[in-house]
């Protein structure tokens, strides 16, 4: 369904086999991480890609790779998925990025953002997309409140697929739905 999009200083494509060495480069920085469950190894950093290109290959959309054009071929993903497990808000589409830490700061995040929120709003005809994080992860919350995405107080949850007693464990929801068409 797509084969990329593009914004303003980014662009946002399929994979390339040629992106693992980028994504390992960026999952093995602590700073990436801080908020996430640590992979072991480089395998557990290429089932990452793996489940990405999977996803695209049964949806026809996914997590694309961000590039930077004239700076960077690898600067993290961002996209849109089904969320692979059940939750008191799904089924449901989440929005999700991660970037290299080389590449924080500049608004790359919120800018590939918008343009996966537009594909699920203006092609897919999404009714919601949400996003999680721990609490702690005030990066990324700025990030979903840059793009209007609304806390959701009540539904905070504990992610099913991170053990019970890990710091981590505990996240927020954050939704969003498209904008009313003009009267």
């Amino acid at each position: 369904m797509s084969g990329g999009l593009a914004t303003a200083r980014l662009r946002l494509r399929p994979w390339r086999q040629s992106d693992r060495d980028g994504l390992w480069r960026m999952h093995s920085d602590p700073r990436t991480m801080e908020f996430l469950m640590p992979l072991a190894d480089r395998a557990a950093s290429d089932a990452v890609a793996d489940r990405a290109e999977a996803h695209f290959a049964r949806h026809g959309f996914g997590l694309w790779v961000v590039e930077v054009p004239g700076v960077t071929d690898f600067a993290g993903y961002t996209g849109l998925v089904h969320v692979p497990y059940a939750a008191h808000f799904t089924p449901a589409v989440e929005i999700g990025w991660r970037f290299d830490p080389a590449f924080w700061g500049r608004g790359y995040a919120t800018e590939a953002a918008r343009a996966a929120l537009a594909f699920g709003f203006g092609v897919l005809n999404l009714e919601e997309i949400v996003a999680i994080t721990v609490p702690a992860n005030v990066r990324s919350r700025a990030v979903m409140t840059r793009l209007g995405m609304v806390r959701d107080e009540k539904g905070d949850f504990d992610y099913p697929l991170i053990p019970p007693g890990h710091l981590l464990r505990r996240q927020v929801l954050y939704r969003l739905r498209p904008a009313p068409p003009p009267r």
